[in-house]
């Protein structure tokens, strides 16, 4: 009988780390060495999902669950876990945080789960020993700014720490904005720094509010910044234009040109 796919791509992943036959590359790797890789493929599946491309989707997603066979991998030959034990503990663990769907909970709403999940994972670090009893326990510093920024609102906002609409968000933008200049006009780097800071926090509670993934609409912005600045240089290549040597006022008016044209379509 033929392995699964699963199976023969684990198989696959002991073929490649072996110390004799494998790829040397693959061999030296560690948990630290590939880190960066499995936070790059993640960010891959996000951008993907952004462009609506289920082709790229696919091959993306082969590529974060290679990262999984590929810590697993590791793990195995050191002798703390395999794959069949990290898709065993999600299971348990999916079941566990679900006991409206695999048990006799009733739970009727998605807020009402939000807050059994949350509930139930304190619980598992209280039974780990955990003794950190914040609200805001257990959210990640390994999470990209942006999106911890969103999660420590969210965990305080349960506690009701939270402001009531957008009007309130939008004066303390305009308060940081101001703290912001004031630091520019002190020339303190380090104030400079801080209050950035404190201003994209707010942009990421502003955009909580709004029930908007601060990450997904800058990536959005990046892309719309790319596509517009790539068709510039070459509406200035077409008119044998030097883009660079272009003055600013000549750069933006191209810019504004691209992006009229942008906006008819």
């Amino acid at each position: 009988m033929s392995p699964s796919p699963i199976e023969h791509l684990v198989q696959i992943m002991a073929r490649l780390r072996d110390p004799d036959e494998g790829c040397p590359w693959d061999i030296e790797q560690t948990f630290r060495s590939i880190a960066s890789y499995t936070i790059e493929e993640a960010h891959e599946v996000a951008e993907a999902i952004d462009r609506d491309d289920m082709t790229d989707l696919k091959d993306e997603l082969g590529d974060l669950l290679f990262q999984v066979v590929f810590h697993a991998r590791i793990a195995e030959e050191q002798g703390d876990f395999g794959f069949d034990d990290v898709a065993s503990a999600i299971s348990d663990k999916l079941i566990r945080r679900h006991p409206h769907v695999f048990g006799d909970a009733d739970i009727d709403s998605a807020d009402a789960q939000t807050a059994s999940w949350e509930r139930i994972k304190a619980e598992e670090r209280a039974a780990r020993g955990e003794t950190d009893c914040s609200a805001l326990a257990g959210v990640s510093r390994g999470l990209p700014a942006l999106r911890r920024a969103v999660k420590l609102q969210k965990r305080a906002a349960r506690t009701g720490f939270d402001w009531p609409d957008t009007r309130p968000v939008f004066a303390k933008l305009r308060e940081e904005a101001d703290e912001l200049e004031q630091a520019i006009a002190n020339d303190d780097p380090d104030n400079m720094e801080e209050e950035i800071g404190d201003l994209l926090f707010v942009v990421a509670n502003l955009a909580r509010h709004l029930k908007i993934d601060p990450g997904a609409a800058l990536r959005r912005s990046n892309r719309k910044f790319e596509d517009r600045f790539r068709a510039m240089e070459n509406l200035a290549r077409d008119r044998d234009l030097n883009f660079e040597s272009l003055s600013l006022d000549q750069q933006d008016g191209l810019y504004e040109e691209v992006k009229a044209k942008g906006d008819q379509r």
